[in-house]
């Protein structure tokens, strides 16, 4: 972080970090415990002397935290040490961060920093020695049984060539010792950023892809922007984490949007930053808790992986009008505001993510004339963990109907094709055709509604089918695990969609509908429960959401492309409870 602050004065022996790692990994007992899916981790400034992390974390209601920082005592050094002072294993960290795993939450260190990035002294900088590097990182694993490190690269780090090289080949050093040795292990990079994304920390990122380092979160820190321009620092967060998206995009373009959202931190600077504070005359950069109660709900509704601010001690408004303190946020507030407004956030599954996959058809339906034959388009997508080979089939299929996927194995994320051929005796009527995509004892399913043309006519283009579930089946419908058609709480009829929003899924449930090309239309729906999304993906891209004891009618207009073939959806959110969904329509 961009602190002018100065080194603790009091130097300790340091420990040799090959003897940490030998001694510490036999003693530690069970393996670390990954962070929830969804967590907040404010940083915690270790330098402040007479501090107790797990009690001021206890009254601020906070369960994670990172501590800030570790260095090296000079440049050229090798040994990693809290606050460039303190030896791993010496000082009371370990008991504090055992306080916090004892308390369900945990802690996360943190090196380099502002200091550290302009001295020299951030780890891959001083030493030249990929392997002592990556035992400095195996070292803190050992010693605190935890379970990521954040790398804060920031100011004259982001320009050493040679320091992001050595790095990102001790990262993948130390991720396939932790691999090799059952460990949870996952590395952030906390980096600075434009209005818009990335500048030079994108050099940083693209260095970790080429090293085949995996970079499990890219933590923006949204302040201290120190371009002279007015801010709204709510809107710049978002707008600078969609740049990142975006550039998450071109180095990993087989993650989905989603995927790569899930991959983002967001580290604000609650009150006044650090700008003005050297002189500057711009308008300051002012991070409010309204601001922060904007970033909240961006952040669930994206899907973000942690929220976090600089720093914890900071959360009070023990000095207003007073710019980038270390003790005070600046602005009037009361203690722990901002604390409360972020602790929700920490939420999902903490153990360790399984291969998974999912299956999707586009479209989802088609009407076709006897003796004639439709395509379609069978997705596949990486869930969680790594990509599998996903074997495909369909079933289904009445007489004078035949199907068939090929390829008829693809892995995940591959793209196979659905052929259906029907015969001039075809029998008139709709068919729901079953894909199926298997993975060891795994397996997930898609719909492909087929109507055969004759006495009954076709939907009309553009129909959602089943929109009021009064089939009593989901078909064609597909969702999440759990989802469901019930009979209560409805909104019309006597049926309704049941979207099992769980700590670990959305519980999303989608249809493909082909509407016209180019053109303006309108999705509508009505829904209730803890923040209900419901919008359109694929062709068009629109979205909106609502939290409701009762049905709410939402309205979602869309522009479709050249196909006009877009995917309905509606889904909850992580631990927020059931959303039923009722009535669709489209026009």
């Amino acid at each position: 972080m961009r602190l002018r602050t100065a080194l603790l004065s009091a130097a300790v022996a340091a420990v040799s970090v090959a003897g940490l790692v030998a001694s510490a990994d036999a003693a530690v007992t069970p393996k670390a415990t990954p962070l929830p899916t969804h967590v907040f981790a404010p940083y915690f400034e270790t330098y402040q002397d007479g501090q107790s992390p797990s009690a001021i974390a206890r009254q601020a209601g906070v369960k994670y935290l990172t501590f800030a920082f570790l260095q090296t005592a000079s440049a050229g050094s090798c040994t990693l040490l809290w606050d460039g002072t303190t030896a791993i294993g010496g000082g009371s960290f370990g008991t504090e961060i055992a306080a916090l795993q004892a308390a369900g939450g945990d802690a996360i260190p943190s090196l380099g920093g502002y200091t550290a990035d302009t001295t020299n002294t951030e780890l891959a900088d001083s030493c030249t020695d990929v392997s002592k590097i990556a035992a400095g990182f195996e070292s803190l694993v050992t010693t605190y049984n935890i379970s990521r490190i954040d790398l804060d690269v920031e100011v004259d780090s982001l320009t050493n060539s040679a320091g992001i090289d050595r790095r990102n080949k001790a990262i993948k050093m130390a991720e396939d010792w932790a691999a090799a040795n059952g460990r949870n292990l996952q590395f952030s990079y906390t980096l600075p950023t434009t209005p818009t994304g990335l500048d030079t920390g994108f050099n940083v990122l693209q260095n970790a892809v080429s090293n085949q380092a995996r970079i499990d979160v890219v933590n923006l820190m949204t302040f201290d922007y120190y371009d002279n321009a007015q801010h709204d620092m709510a809107k710049d967060t978002q707008t600078a984490v969609a740049g990142l998206v975006g550039q998450l995009g071109q180095l990993y373009p087989g993650k989905t949007e989603a995927q790569r959202y899930a991959m983002v931190g967001v580290t604000e600077m609650p009150g006044r930053d650090d700008y003005g504070t050297g002189g500057e005359t711009g308008p300051p950069e002012i991070f409010t808790v309204a601001n922060a109660t904007s970033v909240y709900n961006w952040a669930v509704s994206k899907g973000i992986n942690m929220l976090s601010f600089w720093a914890l001690q900071r959360d009070n408004g023990g000095c207003p009008g007073v710019g980038g303190n270390d003790s005070c946020s600046g602005i009037a507030q009361n203690t722990w505001d901002f604390s409360h407004v972020f602790a929700p956030f920490t939420s999902g599954s903490t153990t360790p993510p399984t291969n998974d996959f999912s299956v999707s058809v586009t479209p989802g339906s088609a009407a076709v004339n006897p003796g004639s034959s439709t395509t379609a388009a069978v997705k596949t997508a990486v869930t969680t963990g790594s990509a599998q080979n996903v074997t495909l089939s369909v079933s289904g299929a009445p007489a004078g109907v035949t199907a068939s996927v090929s390829p008829t194995s693809v892995s995940a994320g591959g793209t196979a094709t659905l052929t259906v051929n029907t015969t001039s005796s075809a029998t008139a009527g709709s068919y729901p055709l079953t894909i199926t995509g298997a993975a060891g004892s795994t397996s997930h399913s898609a719909t492909f509604t087929l109507t055969v043309n004759g006495t009954t006519p076709p939907p009309p283009p553009g129909a959602i089918v089943n929109p009021g579930l009064e089939t009593g089946a989901l078909s064609p419908w597909t969702c999440q695990s759990g989802g469901a058609v019930v009979s209560t709480p409805v909104h019309g009829g006597t049926h309704a969609l049941s979207v099992a929003a769980t700590n670990s899924q959305t519980g999303e449930c989608d249809q493909t509908i082909t509407v016209s090309p180019n053109a303006s239309h309108k999705l509508t729906v009505w829904v209730r429960g803890n923040f209900a999304y419901a919008g359109v993906k694929g062709g068009a891209s629109a979205e909106t959401w609502t939290s409701s004891s009762g049905y709410t009618q939402l309205t979602i207009p869309f522009t479709t492309g050249g196909s006009g073939a877009v995917t309905v959806y509606v889904h909850g959110w992580y631990a927020q409870g059931t959303v039923y969904a009722d009535d669709f329509a489209v026009s």
